[in-house]
This record gives structure tokens, C-alpha cells and sequence, in this order.
């Protein structure tokens, strides 16, 4: 019989994991001269195609200010290139160049064979088991703090009507 582990044992056991695999993908596109942020902003131009900052900012989870710098950054190095939008002429569209594009796809290739090795100590059932807990639980927590975010404002707004 084995034990189960407590919330904070998983919790740990969780962070530990994420801060081993984070450090081994910020070792692999480093080797290409990029830091994680720009290899995420790459990587969703390559997956999705031209996007707004906003879109962007959406997909990996980075504040507006390290955006900018990052943005600024790829641009300078030649990978990116900011066009205007017609509809809105404040929002900027972002498109991969081609020298981009060369890029993202040869690091991304590296990045994937690389996470496939790493993955492989689970086997099959273990990594569906895994996804569907994880994805479970990360949903479960999104819906805690918007229910915790609805009701700190619903306090809010009582206590500012006194």
C-alpha cells in the first residue's frame, strides 16, 4: 500500500519539476543566443502566425513591460518585424522574418526532440494520467481564483455603497 501524497508534498514535488524542466529549456535556446521569453514569443508567431502584443502577451503569460523589451530585442536582432494594423492603428501586428523563421523552426526542433528524451521516463499511461490530472487541476485553480476575484469585488462593491 502506498501513501498518498498531501497537497503540500504534490505542490513541492510540482515546483521542483517545473523548476528543473524550466532551467533545462532556458539551457537549450540560450545555445541558440535566446532567453526563454524571446523562444516563447518565436514559438507562437511560428505555431500561429502574425499576432498583436496582445495576442501574444495572452498566450505566454509575460507583463506589457518585459513585452516591449523582448519585442525590441527580436526586432533588433532581424527575427521579427512590427506592422501596423489597419483596423486599429495603435495595435501592431507581429510577423516572423524569414531569417525568423530559420530560427524558431531549427531551435524549436532541438527544443522538441529534446522534451520527447526527457519525457520518455513516463510511460504512456503515466503521461495521459499526468495531462489529464494536471489539466484538471490547473482548471479546477482557475476557477478558484475567479470565483475568489468575483467575490473580493462583490465585497468591494457592498463595502464601497455603505
Amino acid at each position: 500500500m502506498t501513501n498518498t501524497p498531501t497537497a503540500g508534498q504534490l505542490w513541492t514535488v510540482l515546483a521542483r519539476c517545473y523548476k528543473a524542466m524550466s532551467s533545462r529549456v532556458e539551457a537549450s535556446v540560450a545555445d541558440a543566443g535566446l532567453c526563454l521569453t524571446d523562444f516563447m514569443i518565436l514559438e507562437a508567431l511560428l505555431h500561429k502566425g502574425p499576432l498583436t502584443i496582445t495576442e501574444i502577451q495572452g498566450k505566454i503569460l509575460l507583463a506589457s513591460g518585459s513585452m516591449t523589451a523582448a519585442i525590441d530585442r527580436l526586432e533588433k536582432k532581424g527575427t521579427i518585424v512590427r506592422l501596423f494594423v489597419k483596423a486599429d492603428r495603435r495595435a501592431r501586428l507581429l510577423r516572423l522574418t524569414e531569417a525568423g523563421r530559420e530560427l524558431i523552426e531549427r531551435v524549436y526542433g532541438e527544443h522538441k526532440a529534446d522534451f520527447e528524451r526527457l519525457m520518455g521516463v513516463l510511460g504512456d499511461k503515466e503521461t495521459a494520467q499526468m495531462y489529464a490530472g494536471l489539466k484538471r487541476l490547473g482548471l479546477h485553480a482557475a476557477a478558484k481564483n475567479t470565483e475568489d476575484t468575483m467575490s473580493k469585488e462583490g465585497n468591494h462593491d457592498r463595502v464601497s455603497q455603505k
